[in-house]
């Protein structure tokens, strides 16, 4: 008889490590890439609603992201307390996910991915080009950040605990979200949207849900991403912030939870450890990336998990 569920346990170590990390890492410097992978994974969880849950692939993520990050930093620019930026940041991130959807869905697959490009690169000439309102490439700072409950974030460690408090909340939604009622119907348009659509329910509207949800949480990180950075300047809208979130999500794996998040943590790793001491890491992370498609089709979690089971059932005989 097992006294302990192993996934419940694994859990827990997980939970005890991240909890304790500023402790057993001690350098600021590395408590601060790990509050970069947890932020980033927040945006990478919340592209994956659309691209593993939905069949939905978009490339114009950056935009939600960077759109929060803009607005809120123009928010406190202009004078308005951090919990007025935050609150305006999340409404315009949410009004701009709901134009975005409306275009957007208009098609599937390739279509979809070209308009939402389409409409990155809409923003991100905005942002590059009303110099008058964004500072153009000089960026917006964000001089201070908020010090919820009379606790100041400047320190890395605080930061870190905040930034670990609204991960595990977003991983906690993402879970319930995958295993609602909603959630099934949204992968039932994934696979079968004809049927769906035969069965009653309105495909567009479970579409449009989901790209909003996708919206606010990628509104979230973009938050974290100005409060961790305290500046945001129009490289943040650009492609290659898109491209970079969908690799996280399908080098670690789509529709799962862990994948998106160590797909986030070897971007983070490779682009602020690695490149210290390999000159060419980009080489080295197009080459990780190579290995997970060629080995590992499903992804680095699935993939993982699969070559465990094989190996298991192999020992096993």
């Amino acid at each position: 008889m097992s006294w302990v569920n192993p996934r419940r346990a694994a859990i827990g170590v997980a939970i005890v490590l991240l909890a304790t990390l500023p402790v057993w890492v001690g350098n600021p410097y590395y408590i601060n890439v790990s509050s970069q992978i947890l932020l980033f994974a927040v945006f990478a969880l919340a592209l994956n609603v659309l691209v593993g849950y939905g069949g939905l692939v978009s490339l114009g993520h950056a935009s939600l992201f960077a759109m929060a990050g803009y607005t809120g930093a123009l928010m406190l620019d202009a004078g308005h307390g951090h919990f007025v930026a935050i609150l305006a940041a999340l409404v315009v991130t949410l009004a701009t996910s709901a134009v975005f959807a409306v275009l957007a869905l208009r098609s599937t697959g390739i279509g979809f991915l070209m308009i939402t490009l389409a409409l990155g690169q809409i923003v991100w000439g905005i942002a590059y080009r009303w110099s008058a309102l964004t500072n153009g490439d000089n960026g917006v700072n964000v001089t201070t950040r908020p010090a919820p409950f009379g606790i100041s974030l400047a320190g890395a460690d605080y930061f870190y605990y905040a930034t670990l408090v609204i991960f595990l909340i977003a991983v906690v939604t993402m879970a319930v979200f995958v295993r609602s009622p909603f959630g099934a119907a949204l992968r039932g348009t994934r696979d079968q949207a004809r049927r769906m659509n035969a069965l009653g329910y309105n495909v567009w509207l479970i579409r449009f849900l989901a790209f909003l949800f996708s919206g606010f949480w990628s509104g979230v990180a973009g938050l974290l991403f100005i409060y961790y950075n305290q500046f945001i300047s129009p490289q943040v809208s650009a492609l290659t912030t898109s491209a970079e979130a969908l690799l996280m999500v399908i080098s670690g794996g789509t529709a799962t939870l862990l994948g998106p998040i160590f797909g986030a943590a070897i971007v983070v790793i490779m682009k602020n450890v690695v490149s210290a001491y390999i000159e060419r890491w980009n080489l080295v992370l197009g080459v990780i990336f190579v290995l997970i498609i060629s080995f590992m089709p499903e992804g680095l979690v699935p993939g993982s998990v699969r070559l465990w089971r094989t190996a298991w059932r192999k020992l096993s005989r």
